[in-house]
């Protein structure tokens, strides 16, 4: 009964690691078509909350396909699961009518903001933490897309560029991206007390309670 767990592990860390290597592909070949070096494609590659959160979530979810249950309560998977599961509702409603597109990466797009948060929300589901998530835990998750803001609004003025446009600077000022950070912070709380919710939900029923 060990197996089915570190399979839904794997399976995730796979589709993940999949959709980064593929957009970091992609970024490259870009970059090049630019007239720009690797470096510089790298550089924008590692520049999206995208592609850094599926990072989180193919790291957390390798490690647990490496252990014994299948990683049920593994640190950083409450913060990886709500993380993507942003990801996948922000890129649904601020950012999919932005552009629109095609052949490799539009299946990329499709992987990173679709299907990895959907197959996360099933490991979640699927494989429940055996311990109830303290009340403050989606309070401490906030570590990630926090130290995210931080990175992206201090890289922004190095680079010239901001990955979203509801966080540049130069455009909008920073009172206005600081109200829209603010707004975006509102929206991980509600979605970490509800991933929570739903972990409390599946510890309730009978076969997560005798889950091995």
């Amino acid at each position: 009964m060990v197996m089915p767990a570190r399979v839904a592990a794997a399976s995730l860390a796979l589709l993940a690691w999949a959709a980064l290597a593929l957009q970091l592909w992609l970024s490259l070949r870009l970059a090049a078509g630019n007239g720009q070096g690797p470096l510089h494609g790298l550089v924008m590659f590692l520049g999206y909350f995208t592609v850094l959160t599926n990072l989180l979530v193919a790291l957390v979810a390798t490690r647990g396909a490496r252990m014994a249950d299948g990683g049920h309560d593994l640190a950083w998977r409450g913060c990886a699961i709500t993380s993507i599961l942003v990801v996948g509702l922000g890129y649904h409603l601020l950012l999919r009518h932005v552009w629109d597109p095609q052949g490799w990466q539009k299946i990329a797009d499709i992987a990173l903001h679709y299907a990895v948060p959907l197959a996360a929300l099933l490991w979640w589901l699927g494989v429940p933490p055996r311990t109830h998530p303290a009340p403050a835990a989606p309070l401490r998750w906030l570590a990630w897309p926090v130290a995210y803001a931080v990175y992206a609004l201090l890289r922004g003025p190095l680079v010239g560029s901001y990955p979203y446009y509801f966080i540049d600077v130069g455009t909008l000022g920073m009172p206005r991206v600081l109200a829209h950070l603010a707004g975006l912070l509102v929206v991980f709380v509600v979605a970490g007390y509800l991933v929570r919710l739903l972990a409390l939900a599946r510890l309730r029923t009978p076969a997560a309670r005798h889950a091995p």
